[in-house]
């Protein structure tokens, strides 16, 4: 009983982030999932069993960083791009066997951007009027198949490795008013919206995970979780609003790992960090295109409840360290010019994430469900 419980607490603690990149601001890291979810859907999920997820997950992002460099000017003159976004998934997934598991996740997204730059210019040289454009519906669609290496009915700990698809599902022509436009910025257009609240990107993705689970001692335990979306196209194909060249279908990884503290009553604590981001050049293929690259590093605390098959969870990863690294088309351009190029991107301080979860089919055992961050 007590190795079971065990267990569920490391399940529900363990979050998802093999399977969920959050979005951070202007840097496009969208709310992919790769191949098998969570350990929270998969662990110990028997042939024949289902597991209903819903996550809910919003950020607001404000501070620019050129490198790892804060312009806290930006804040102070009121010229700083924010974007407001909330992410709703719901996903199913289904055991194939005691080991081998497939699921399916379903995104949603609700995006809003508010900017100076975008509707006339910023101030002294612009029109300093801030207007909003905003995007939703559903995004990137992902499949996956799951396998756990070891026997999880004879071992405590257990380790898994996924293969999974991303699907183009997702509008990435999405279109909004914008002010002040044309020469005499008296104009108002309807435009394609920034490359960071586009609900996808219009490429089909393949992504790998590993993830892991290790008890410590009867209240603790280690959770391991490492993901990377290959993106094999160069650009989607849609020009960025000044028309300059085209949204990059850009490659995603993360990595997470985690500690808990299980206080066998149903709650749960957990303590982790996480790497997340957007590299300027992709593994595969040409990495032409317009991207912002970056990535962040969080402190993660969160905590959890489970009661028989269903489990509540709430993190909240906080932001030590954000980087706008250059892009591909700023090295070339400095490169190709002699003059250094290196774009700005807007991060988020801190993420709310909220899932619930729940296993259907089970034979009289306690669930091992997490909902999705």
């Amino acid at each position: 009983m007590k190795r079971n419980l065990l267990l569920l607490v490391l399940v529900i603690l363990s979050l998802v982030y093999c399977s969920t990149v959050y979005g951070q601001g202007c840097v496009a890291i969208r709310g992919n999932s790769a191949c098998g979810g969570s350990l929270g859907n998969t662990l110990n999920l028997n042939k024949g069993e289902f597991n209903v997820q819903a996550g809910y997950r919003h950020f607001k992002s404000f501070r620019h960083f050129r490198g790892d460099v804060e312009e806290t000017h930006r804040l102070e003159e009121g010229t700083e791009v924010i974007n407001k976004s909330t992410f709703l998934d719901f996903s199913l997934t289904y055991g194939i066997s005691d080991r081998v598991y497939v699921n399916v996740i379903l995104p949603f997204v609700f995006h809003n951007r508010s900017s100076m730059y975008e509707h006339g210019g910023n101030p002294p040289n612009g029109l300093g009027d801030r207007n909003e454009t905003s995007s939703k519906g559903i995004s990137d669609i992902r499949l996956g198949l799951g396998y756990w290496l070891f026997d999880p009915n004879k071992h405590d700990f257990n380790y898994s490795i996924g293969l999974g698809v991303k699907l183009p599902t997702g509008k990435y022509d999405y279109t909004d008013t914008f002010y002040n436009q044309g020469v005499n910025r008296n104009e108002d257009l309807e435009k394609v919206v920034d490359q960071s609240i586009q609900p996808g990107d219009g490429g089909i993705g393949i992504a790998l995970d590993f993830q892991g689970y290790h008890p410590l001692s009867s209240h603790f335990g280690i959770s391991s979780n490492l993901y990377y979306l290959f993106n094999f196209q160069q650009s989607n194909g849609v020009l960025t609003r000044n028309g300059n060249s085209e949204f990059s279908c850009p490659d995603q990884f993360a990595v997470r790992l985690g500690a808990f503290y299980n206080s066998m009553k149903g709650f749960n604590v957990y303590l982790g960090g996480r790497v997340e981001g957007v590299p300027s050049s992709d593994i595969f293929g040409s990495s032409a295109g317009y991207r912002r690259p970056g990535y962040a590093v969080s402190a993660e605390p969160g905590i959890g409840y489970f009661k028989n098959n269903y489990s509540v969870f709430a993190s909240f990863p906080m932001a030590i360290y954000r980087n706008r690294i250059q892009s591909f088309e700023d090295i070339e351009q400095t490169q190709h010019t002699g003059v250094y190029r290196h774009g700005d991107a807007a991060f988020a301080d801190y993420l709310v994430s909220i899932g619930f979860s729940y296993r259907i089919g089970g034979h009289g055992h306690v669930g091992m469900s997490i909902p999705k961050n």
